[in-house]
């Protein structure tokens, strides 16, 4: 296959989204999908670790469970603050410094996290290193969708950002096998020093994103370099321009601009789809260690089964949807979000009745509503173009954090209500987000028979 520009007068015009289709699936997706696996496993190690170690705390610190509500919700008013921050700094420095940024800060404080003495302390640490963890799942997904053929756009990102449950059943693991014999600070150093490492090799081996490459000249050098790898042989002209052709770019970055090409209505709706979907899962991932330890009087091996494959179901419910999602978008979400309401609301009474049914009820939980997430991350981030997406999806996340900073926080205001009616409730959030997914996928599905051209950048 033969490398193609379109030319304009004196200057061929390098299509790179063409690029990218007649290559189809290479080497250089493959690494980039590797190193995203190792980025968002820490990352979900790092955000779980907090709701594995809390039971252990109540013990050693002799504290209520409900004062640790502001605790769990300290990371996530700091991911309402990264997603934001870091994805400004992907848009405006690179992908691959704003994902080394966020694993070098996020470790940093989790290290620390590791010799806290008191809730306070750990409040604050938590919230630092929520800043650095908010940052990779924008940039994640950008860097993947924006290095992929056309027909894998959705897929690749959605199977990148899919092992983030892997990491947060990580430490359930942990829990069980290290935390009689280390204490619950061994939690911490490992998910300080792991990303810490992570961002330092990644300063050698983590490649840049193509789109972002093509849009910056100051990347040119780079941008050469990697066609070269990819498509050996290509001469590439001195004075030709590197072009998005299926995408509208808008220069530097304005708030308004996701409002603009049909996403008045779109923008907002997703907003409040983040923040219900978080709403609900940082709930399960927070509360349901403690809940079934203190009200369902489990045994901690059975508590930490139970986090873990909450996180596992969600990994197996990404991997395995994802070429769903990539045909059907906000359709399947939204189905999903329907199927999530009776399997969340019957937890309480599975952990009620047996081991086998309460493990079967959170691994199905965690496949639904970390699908959804999944989902949601990435086909919420495609309706922007390459200029404005870590923006897009970091405000995206940023906004949805509210929601995920409310989940435990209201958890915390309902510890002693019966363990199977607290579940119940905690249902409510998804079968809101069943109705406002729909919602948003006949808006877009009306936004792209106006604007047939947009359909292609998705």
């Amino acid at each position: 296959m033969t490398l193609r520009w379109e030319t304009v007068p004196n200057r061929p015009e390098i299509q790179v989204s063409r690029l990218l289709d007649e290559r189809g699936l290479s080497a250089f997706q493959i690494n980039l999908i590797i190193w995203s696996f190792f980025i968002v496993l820490i990352d979900g190690y790092d955000i779980a670790a907090i709701a594995f170690a809390a039971p252990y705390l109540i013990k050693d610190w002799g504290v209520a469970p409900s004062a640790l509500g502001p605790v769990f919700s300290a990371s996530l008013f700091g991911i309402l603050v990264g997603s934001g921050l870091f994805g400004w700094v992907g848009d405006r420095y690179g992908r691959k410094a704003a994902l080394i940024g966020s694993n070098l800060l996020f470790g940093a404080f989790t290290l620390a996290a590791a010799y806290s003495t008191g809730l306070q302390q750990m409040f604050w640490l938590r919230f630092f290193a929520g800043i650095g963890i908010g940052g990779v799942i924008p940039n994640v997904v950008a860097i993947n969708a924006e290095s992929a053929p056309r027909h894998l756009r959705a897929t690749l990102a959605i199977i990148a950002v899919g092992c983030v449950p892997i990491g947060g059943a990580i430490p359930g693991f942990v829990t069980a096998a290290l935390v009689p014999h280390y204490g619950w600070p061994i939690l911490f150093l490992i998910g300080g020093i792991v990303p810490i490492v992570i961002g330092v090799a990644a300063l050698f081996g983590l490649p840049e994103s193509i789109k972002y490459m093509a849009l910056h000249p100051s990347q040119r050098e780079r941008m050469e370099a990697l066609i070269a790898a990819i498509r050996p042989g290509v001469e590439i002209p001195a004075n030709a321009r590197f072009v998005i052709e299926d995408e509208k770019q808008f220069p530097g970055f304005n708030p308004a601009y996701l409002f603009r090409q049909g996403l008045a209505l779109i923008t907002p709706l997703l907003w409040l789809l983040f923040a219900l979907n978080l709403m609900g899962f940082f709930f399960l991932l927070s509360w349901t260690p403690t809940l079934l330890a203190t009200a369902a009087k489990l045994p901690p091996t059975t508590v930490a089964l139970a986090g873990a494959l909450l996180q596992v179901g969600g990994t197996v419910g990404a991997l395995a949807l994802c070429w769903w999602l990539q045909r059907h978008r906000f359709l399947a979400i939204a189905i999903l979000f329907v199927l999530a309401v009776p399997v969340v609301g019957s937890i309480g009474f599975a952990g009620l009745t047996s081991q086998a049914a309460l493990l079967t009820a959170t691994f199905f939980a965690g496949f639904l509503v970390l699908g959804i997430q999944s989902g949601i991350n990435v086909v919420g981030a495609m309706i922007y173009p390459t200029s404005l997406r870590a923006n897009g999806s970091g405000w995206q996340l940023g906004i949805g954090r509210i929601g995920s900073i409310v989940g435990p926080l209201v958890g915390a205001l309902f510890v002693g209500v019966p363990i199977e009616t607290l579940y119940m409730w905690a249902a409510l959030p998804f079968a809101v987000g069943a109705v406002i997914c729909f919602i948003v996928h006949r808006l877009n599905e009306a936004r792209l028979a106006a604007r047939p051209e947009l359909r292609d950048a998705q």
